[in-house]
């Protein structure tokens, strides 16, 4: 006769601390948040050339000054919402660009990458908005009036007037990248055949062995 084992020998043995979790998750995600922190920090330095290319394409606004006081030349211009629309364009073209480089270096999306498109865009934009302000006319419009004369048309500071165009790229960037993982992202490996769930209620049982 053999003894009887105890229920502390039938018992599996002791998994080991952790077990379970995938070893490589770890290393999975801090490369994943380097990856995100340098995109974010190159599509946020892009943006001076954003403003760069608005310095130079935007509409500027005519200023003409007498003795006292400085005037619009064209009362009825559209010249300032002509800068707010090529701000708005050139940060959507900024935004679209921006996520399908993204998209083409990682071949994928993920929520690490559309964070930092949002995040890079957003600065980006604010980086453009401050470097085609430093770039255009001088904002002291006192100053340029006396200097350049009572009567002499001059250019007036380039502004936005539309905060909200801010927002163009980084909504266009992760609108762009979601898109393009859809359309051509990894796809889940499907199964071989549907399977379909058995409503009628009827359970075959296996056949009893004989």
């Amino acid at each position: 006769m053999t003894a009887p084992q105890t229920p502390h020998e039938n018992q599996p043995p002791d998994e080991p601390h952790g077990a379970g979790a995938d070893p490589g998750d770890g290393p999975e995600l801090a490369r994943e948040l380097r990856e995100g922190a340098l995109i974010a920090l190159v599509v946020a330095v892009s943006g001076v050339l954003l403003g760069l290319l608005w310095a130079w394409l935007a509409p500027r606004v005519p200023l003409i000054a007498d003795t006292h006081n400085v005037y619009l030349k064209n009362t009825e211009g559209e010249e300032a919402i002509g800068a707010d629309g090529t701000f708005f364009l050139l940060g959507l073209g900024f935004g679209v660009v921006s996520a399908a480089a993204v998209f083409l270096f990682r071949r994928r999306g993920g929520v690490p990458l559309v964070v930092a498109l949002a995040v890079g865009g957003l600065l980006g934009a604010v980086l453009a908005w401050l470097t085609g302000m430093w770039l255009g006319p001088t904002p002291d419009v006192v100053a340029h009036a006396r200097q350049v004369g009572p009567g002499v048309v001059f250019d007036g500071p380039l502004r936005l007037q539309a905060k909200g165009a801010l927002l163009v790229w980084p909504a266009a960037a992760m609108a762009t990248l979601i898109a393009l993982t859809g359309l051509f992202g990894p796809r889940d490996p499907e199964l071989d055949r549907p399977v379909v769930p058995d409503w009628s209620g009827h359970h075959h049982e296996p056949p009893a062995a004989r």
